[in-house]
Order: structure tokens, then sequence, then C-alpha cells
């Protein structure tokens, strides 16, 4: 890959954004390079849990390339109503990287420093949990650019943190540093440096590595179902799972370890 970097040891996915010298902005590539690494790592049996990073960049994330933007604006099409038709292709086919994150079955842990801007605000909103340092920052930076943004923050975002506060980011485009991001629930936790950041998230991806793979699927897969639906549709889609899914080997694997008094081993 000509954007992102990869590593894979011990069950944990490691993905790295890979553009310092453009302080990771997304271009083209990028955006089809996360797609496609996020689509494979989802089938991938080998994989229980996947830390996203911005490596040795300045920023996690600087955003969309200014190139990709201003490529998406221009076109030859002549008839006004075919031009429209094809922003709006382009626009879901850069909304579709996002989603294969959300999508992806196995969990996603964003590691954030330095700036997380515009695009990289729908990067992290896909994701399951956030965590940062404390010098990082949080900016809506579309809105400065004389646009709304949308590839997935203003209908992601309202579900993580208060309506009123996701308003004020996005109206705004003020910077939002690591500690408030902490106490307003952006991230789940900050920490004084990237490098105690990175250990601590690689502790939570080596537990949830640990614990059952079916089970941490389905979990998530329920958590994305249960955000979007009624308590009660919730409740008859959880009953429904579980007649399918519940009595696996998982289960009695836990219970064996268990009388044993010995770790699990769950297969992939």
């Amino acid at each position: 890959m000509q954007t992102l970097q990869l590593i894979i040891e011990n069950n944990i996915a490691r993905v790295t954004i890979n553009r310092p010298e453009k302080a990771n902005a997304l271009n083209q590539t990028a955006w089809d390079e996360i797609k496609g690494v996020f689509e494979s790592l989802d089938e991938n049996p080998e994989v229980r849990v996947i830390v996203l990073d911005g490596g040795e960049s300045k920023h996690f994330c600087a955003g969309i390339d200014l190139s990709l933007l201003m490529s998406v604006s221009q076109t030859n099409i002549a008839c006004d109503a075919r031009r429209r038709e094809r922003v709006r292709k382009d626009v879901l086919r850069l909304q579709a990287p996002i989603d294969a994150i959300e999508n992806c079955s196995k969990p996603v842990l964003a590691a954030i420093h330095g700036g997380c801007i515009g695009g990289g605000i729908d990067l992290i909103c896909a994701c399951d949990m956030r965590y940062c340092t404390d010098d990082a920052y949080f900016t809506i930076k579309e809105i400065d650019m004389g646009m709304v943004a949308d590839l997935g923050t203003l209908q992601r975002l309202p579900k993580i943190i208060g309506d009123g506060l996701v308003r004020e980011m996005a109206y705004t485009g003020r910077n939002v540093e690591g500690k408030e991001a902490e106490k307003i629930g952006i991230v789940n936790r900050s920490f004084t440096d990237k490098e105690s950041m990175m250990t601590e998230v690689m502790k939570i991806a080596a537990m949830i590595a640990s614990k059952s793979p079916l089970s941490i699927r389905g979990t998530k897969h329920i958590l994305l179902h249960t955000r979007d639906h009624s308590v009660a549709d919730g409740l008859n889609y959880m009953a429904t799972w579980n007649a399918a899914m519940l009595l696996s080997n998982d289960l009695k694997e836990a219970f064996s370890a268990k009388l044993e008094k010995r770790n699990t081993n769950f297969e992939d």
C-alpha cells in the first residue's frame, strides 16, 4: 500500500496512516486503500481487533487532500443534472471507506495525536473507541471551507456526544483539545504523550483480542443495531440473534476454562 502501513501480530492489526509529508491528508489512493484494508481485515480470521493511528506524521489526519476535493468539484459535464449526479456519486464513493470502518466486524480503536481535522473526524466517528494525547485537537473544518461536512461526521458524532456540542463544533469550526475531548466524550481517555497513549491502547486491544472472537463480533453488531433502532426492536433482534449464535464452541470453552481454572483458548 502507498498510504497505509499494516502490521498483524497477536491477533491485533495495526493500521497506520502513512503520508507524513502531507500531514496524513487523504488523497484518492488513501481512501481506496482504507476501504480495501478494512474490508480485508473484516474477512481475516487471524484479526480480532484493529488499532488505527497516525504514525510519525505531525497530525493524525489533516483531512481530505485539497487536490482530491478540487477534482470532485470540477467536471467537464455540460448538463447540470448529470454534473450533479456525478458529484453525488463521488460523495458516496468517499463515504464508502468510512462505512467500511464502521461495518468491519472487528472493533476499531483510534489512537489520535496532533490534528484530527475534517475528514479525520469522519474516520474516528466510525471507530468503536477513541483515545488521544492532551495536545491533540479536533475540528470540523468544513464550515471554514464554505461546505457542509458530508462523509459522516454530522450523522455519527451526534450519536457520540451531545447534540448542542456537535452543533457548536460544526457551526464554529473551533478546535476541541484533548482534555476537553475527553470531558465531552469524543474520546474515552486523553494521555499526556503519544507513547503512553499507544501503550495503553495496545493493552486494551490485547484484552479485547483475548476474548471470544465470535462474541466480540456479535457485540459490535448488536451495538450498531441498537444505536439505530428502538429498545423493543433491539430486544427482539437480540433474542433472534442468540437463538442462532448462543450455543457456540466459545461458550463451552469459557465454561471449561473457568472450571479448570485456566486461561481461555478461543479459535479464530
